[in-house]
């Protein structure tokens, strides 16, 4: 079952509104063109209606995505979806969309807010059936971003990563990483590839602990290499993650694979990002 959301006072998101959101929820986020995915009777996460986008939100979204969409959720994770088309209308490709809907635990009674919000990027909010929202990877789950010695460091954090030769796969903590810095008081945090690998999400932890900033959207910067090469990249932002496109082309030039990780070391102009120093590890 789906719905859609087209602004702020559509009666048929009033019931939604009252049972599932916060009431610190901040309603700006609502304005966007939003909808509602909810299992029906016979229905499972995995069912090819659940993977359609509603025929209405389609058409009014123009051309804004036709080939892929990008899934984003409250804890910086992101899927990459390839669309198709057929009679019953536009959906996503079927090993794309069970893969997000392993990766987060959907249940039964799981609400799905999406929430488009550029282009061809989707916020995803996953509500549970006493209303509680999930705003962290669900902990029955392999932990795609896992702090860093937080204990003592909480700005240091595993993210979601790349792969090489060089890189070290699975998501244990890389041993002593600011030992791969080419400048020890710079902020750094580790990266395992997941299957997705388009947008690099800045870890949050580090944002805060280093009062971090950022250019506007689509403001040019830099990935510097292993090898000294420098690749161009773009900054966004979407729903507040602080993110850079680019990153794909890294993970191809430097032979990165699902599952490995490396350490991304943020070069400074002031407190502002202006580029990524990319780490290979050593095996």
């Amino acid at each position: 079952m789906q719905f859609i959301l087209t602004n702020p006072n559509l009666q048929n998101r009033s019931s939604f509104q009252e049972t599932m959101l916060p009431e610190s929820e901040n309603r700006e986020n609502l304005s966007s063109p939003s909808f509602i995915k909810s299992l029906s009777l016979g229905q499972n996460w995995k069912s090819k209606s659940m993977r359609i986008f509603p025929e209405e939100f389609v058409r009014s979204a123009g051309e804004a995505f036709v080939h892929r969409v990008v899934l984003c959720v409250l804890w910086n994770n992101s899927w990459q979806c390839w669309l198709q088309q057929d009679k019953n209308g536009l959906f996503m490709v079927e090993e794309d969309w069970d893969e997000f809907v392993d990766d987060n635990l959907l249940d039964t009674d799981d609400i799905l807010l999406f929430t488009h919000q550029d282009t061809m990027y989707f916020q995803v909010r996953i509500f549970k059936k006493d209303g509680k929202e999930i705003t962290s990877v669900p902990l029955e789950g392999e932990p795609e971003t896992q702090p860093f010695h937080q204990e003592t460091t909480p700005a240091y954090a595993s993210a979601n990563g790349g792969t090489s030769s060089r890189a070290r796969k699975g998501y244990a903590h890389v041993e002593n990483p600011k030992r791969y810095l080419l400048n020890p008081r710079n902020p750094y945090f580790e990266k395992t590839l997941t299957k997705t690998n388009t947008v690099l999400y800045v870890n949050t932890w580090v944002i805060e602990e280093y009062d971090l900033e950022f250019s506007p959207p689509n403001t040019h910067m830099h990935f510097l290499l292993p090898d000294g090469e420098t690749l161009d990249g773009y900054t966004k932002d979407y729903g507040g993650s602080h993110s850079f496109l680019g990153w794909a082309a890294v993970c191809e030039r430097c032979n990165l694979r699902t599952g490995d990780t490396v350490v991304c070391e943020l070069e400074l102009s002031g407190r502002v990002v202006v580029a990524v120093r990319v780490h290979l590890l050593d095996e």
